[in-house]
């Protein structure tokens, strides 16, 4: 990602978030296309599907300058018959979910996947499965705090699967907002006024402002609707809100002079 060392635009600032994000999804692109040949070969083992998505995404896990925290691939209920509901997921050595810093390792994420266990989490009901399953597009969801990967602020990038125009999982990624917001800040500072990274939802994800939490909702005048592309009355006291200019985000930057 570019570095800052002058006064930026909030385009620019809107053009350095979609990079951002461009790289991961580039990533998960490039797991995409061997699960699908896996996929489409037959009806693997949940042995043999994990055994491939280990081998994509743990060296990317690896590298702390690719920001992943987790990965992996999130089956569609009963497309394995001898797991029904499968999760082939990995968590990163940068990841402290379920344990300390100094003993963290790349390791495979546990979750239950047994439907009849007090444990088990329908994942079909969850944001970041079933937004992109249904648009059968790439979505980023949060920042939300993940209690199943990452115990922390998060955001998740996810991308279905399809084969035979039919959704067989999604695969996806984990990035810390803390990471996000390292990498981000530098440029949202060198902007004037007050700027906001925020979702569609006006929940915040970066704020040059400390007093705004991650997390929490952006409440100012008319800036729900022009999240959602409505047209009001042109104002002073409006914010300025310009999109992240990459289909697979729901994201923009709120500049208040």
């Amino acid at each position: 990602m570019s570095t800052v060392s002058d006064a930026v635009t909030v385009e620019a600032g809107a053009q350095l978030v979609s990079e951002l994000f461009a790289g991961v999804h580039g990533e998960i692109e490039s797991w995409h296309a061997p699960l699908r040949a896996l996929l489409e070969s037959g009806s693997p083992s949940a042995g043999e599907l994990d055994a491939l998505v280990e081998a994509l995404v743990v060296p990317v896990l690896a590298e702390r300058s690719a920001h992943i925290v987790g990965a992996g691939f999130v089956c569609a209920p009963d497309l394995l018959a001898s797991a029904p509901w499968h999760l082939a997921w990995w968590l990163g050595k940068f990841n402290t979910f379920g344990v300390t810093e100094s003993s963290a390792a790349t390791r495979r994420l546990k979750a239950s996947e047994d439907p009849l266990a007090d444990s088990f989490r329908d994942y079909t009901q969850l944001e970041w499965w079933r937004v992109p399953t249904s648009t059968r597009s790439p979505h980023i969801t949060g920042p939300y705090v993940d209690y199943l990967c990452t115990d922390d602020y998060t955001l998740t990038l996810t991308v279905p699967v399809i084969i035979d125009d039919a959704v067989v999982g999604v695969v996806g990624a984990d990035l810390y907002v803390e990471d996000v917001e390292r990498m981000l800040l530098p440029a949202l500072r060198s902007m004037p006024g007050t700027v906001t990274l925020v979702n569609r939802s006006a929940r915040v994800v970066v704020s040059t402002n400390p007093h705004r939490a991650t997390g929490s909702i952006l409440r100012l005048d008319g800036l729900l609707d022009s999240l959602r592309g409505e047209v009001r009355p042109p104002s002073s006291a409006l914010p300025s809100v310009v999109p992240v200019p990459w289909g697979g985000t729901s994201l923009a930057l709120v500049l208040e002079q």
